[in-house]
């Protein structure tokens, strides 16, 4: 099963529905810290309502703690980014992928990027329009991904 990564996420409720999300499809959710926020956050946890036992979170205090359980579990990185080198609709998805995500401001960093397997964008029919908003990225990313490997039927 396909799993969410954030990296250094920032605004607590864009990290609320992220869960919601990742709660609904049966998606392990990764927070890769430091964080914006606490995971106490009354935000994050209103954002998330009443779906936070459904939620399967890990928290990894580091990028680094982060590779050592990917290591451990394998399966390949995907980064997205704006600058991704393939448009994630046209990408094979297999099983055991991580959905890599960075933070709202920044995304994620050059160094995370060179370390994934592969790098996506979702493509904006308005060049002035940069991104979209965090929590939609990761659903619209997450949902291709379900569907490809028929996780919607």
């Amino acid at each position: 099963m396909p799993q969410v990564v954030l990296v250094h996420p920032q605004i607590p409720p864009n990290t609320g529905n992220i869960a919601r999300t990742c709660a609904a499809t049966a998606t392990e959710l990764h927070l890769v810290g430091p964080l914006g926020f606490e995971i106490s956050d009354r935000y994050l946890k209103r954002a998330g309502l009443d779906y936070w036992p459904y939620v399967k979170l890990h928290y990894h205090k580091s990028i680094e703690a982060f590779k050592t359980v990917h290591q451990q579990r394998q399966g390949r990185l995907l980064g997205f980014s704006v600058g991704g080198s393939s448009n994630y609709i046209k990408y094979q998805y297999q099983d055991d992928d991580w959905l890599l995500f960075g933070s709202e401001t920044t995304g994620l960093t050059p160094e995370v990027l060179s370390t994934c397997d592969a790098t996506l964008h979702i493509p904006m029919a308005q060049p002035g329009v940069r991104s979209l908003n965090l929590s939609v990225s990761v659903a619209i990313g997450l949902f291709e991904v379900r569907r490809q490997l028929g996780y919607l039927l």
